[in-house]
């Protein structure tokens, strides 16, 4: 009975605490009139505009259009050039993945909505769509253009008449709209890795070329980089393993370089590790030659810049940042909401910079330099703010769930705020932040 009454109580001082924050919220913290999209530091200009994509807030598969999805083009002094909503702004479902520059300037856009994903080329001075492919797949996450205009897809869901895996990585033609190539996990996994095959089994949210026949993917849910042969079918190289959390946790948009003499090299956000971290091959075996950690909250993409900084979106501290090798920030903005791909135009798609090694700046650098007033998200968003005054209050325990809530991407308010309480069991397969952050608590989306 004591512990039914202490479980309504904190449910009850959750429940008024929402109330009374969501109240005011539409006023302090409006995602533009209260300047959350803006600079922090900015101890250097770079060259080019930087492009931002974000996942928004969604109830119950809508838009919440107070904080809608949406893709950010920032100049070098920090100003806000222009934001982009699509359809989106109007309550269309759906949100931001993957966004990459295009050679002739547009940008190639990622849009998953219902069992859907739309792909498509942005003018990015006119904000028009120049062509639009409707890919039927659910929830994917990256699209890349290869040199002949075929699309190759991350496709991470399971087939849901039959219940079987069909996460694959596939190539997509698109004057024929139909597959023409595909490379299938359950070919090369056992059914059991990360507790068996379910409708979100892979999670595979990223796939970059590499070379003319050669492609890096990403299965987030088990915890590994593969390097994979498009020809031979084989992993050539593989970085992690499922269930060792020291390596890669939960990672996001791995980028492959080459370091001395040719070395392979990954860079890569380790999420659940709220780190950065890069990874070179010594022989059989992978070394992590740098590490990039503290004042980070889930981050999701890292970029290395000809110049040898890092781009980093710091995804739940609602920010993209420019470090130095040794962690100082020179540049940060402030992007809510859940930003999840950021390119520095003029720098090339993903990573086209030295390596750790090669700038002779190996080893753990700690982040700092922010212009935030508390570590990670900083002053700008809500959610740091609610932690802040409420540290050590009788309401903590359920404002930091409210905290945590409002700091998250996705859907549905209950099942966060219990988690974050800690009123829920963790899940028999690892409950990781992303439960949290991503949709609906349970389904993943990020």
């Amino acid at each position: 009975m004591g512990s039914d009454l202490s479980v309504r109580r904190t449910f009850a001082l959750a429940f008024v605490a929402l109330l009374v924050f969501a109240a005011g919220s539409s006023l302090a913290f409006d995602p533009v009139d209260d300047g959350s999209l803006g600079p922090g530091t900015l101890d250097r200009q770079p060259s080019n505009a930087t492009v931002v994509s974000t996942q928004g807030v969604h109830f119950a598969g809508q838009v919440d259009r107070s904080r809608p999805p949406r893709l950010l083009s920032i100049d070098p002094d920090g100003d806000l050039r222009w934001q982009y909503e699509g359809d989106h702004g109007e309550g269309a479902g759906g949100w931001f993945y993957d966004i990459d520059p295009l050679p002739n300037g547009n940008l190639l856009v990622v849009s998953p909505r219902g069992g859907e994903t739309l792909v498509y080329e942005l003018d990015r001075e006119t904000r028009e769509r120049v062509w639009t492919e409707r890919l039927p797949f659910r929830d994917t996450h990256d699209v890349d253009r290869l040199d002949d205009g075929r699309l190759v897809v991350a496709h991470m869901r399971a087939d849901v008449d039959n219940g079987t895996s069909r996460d694959r990585i596939v190539v997509w033609n698109r004057s024929r709209s139909e597959v023409t190539w595909e490379w299938r996990f359950a070919d090369h996994f056992p059914a059991d890795t990360d507790g068996g095959v379910d409708d979100d089994w892979t999670h595979v949210n990223d796939v970059d070329p590499v070379g003319e026949d050669r492609l890096l993917v990403s299965p987030r849910n088990f915890d590994q980089v593969l390097l994979i042969n498009r020809t031979t079918g084989d992993i050539e190289m593989r970085l992690g393993r499922d269930g060792n959390t020291d390596i890669l946790h939960a990672q996001h948009n791995p980028d492959y370089l080459r370091g001395p003499n040719g070395t392979p090299t990954v860079l890569v956000a380790d999420s659940e590790n709220d780190r950065v971290v890069e990874y070179a091959r010594r022989g059989d075996s992978w070394e992590r030659t740098w590490t990039l950690t503290g004042n980070l909250t889930w981050p999701r993409d890292a970029d290395r810049l000809p110049n040898g900084n890092t781009l980093v979106v710091d995804s739940l501290g609602h920010r993209v940042i420019e470090v130095t090798p040794t962690g100082r920030i020179v540049w940060e903005f402030y992007a809510t909401w859940a930003p999840y791909d950021a390119e520095r135009l003029g720098t090339g798609d993903g990573s086209n910079g030295p390596t750790a090694v090669e700038l002779n700046e190996t080893g753990t650098h700690v982040v700092h330099g922010g212009a935030g007033e508390s570590p990670g998200a900083g002053r700008r968003t809500p959610d740091a703010w609610l932690d802040r005054h409420t540290d050590g209050l009788a309401i903590e325990r359920p404002a930091a769930a409210l905290a945590a809530w409002w700091g998250a991407p996705g859907p549905v308010v209950p099942a966060r705020v219990a988690v974050a309480v800690g009123l829920s069991r963790d899940h028999p397969r690892r409950r990781r932040r992303r439960d949290l952050a991503d949709g609906g608590g349970v389904l993943a989306v990020g």
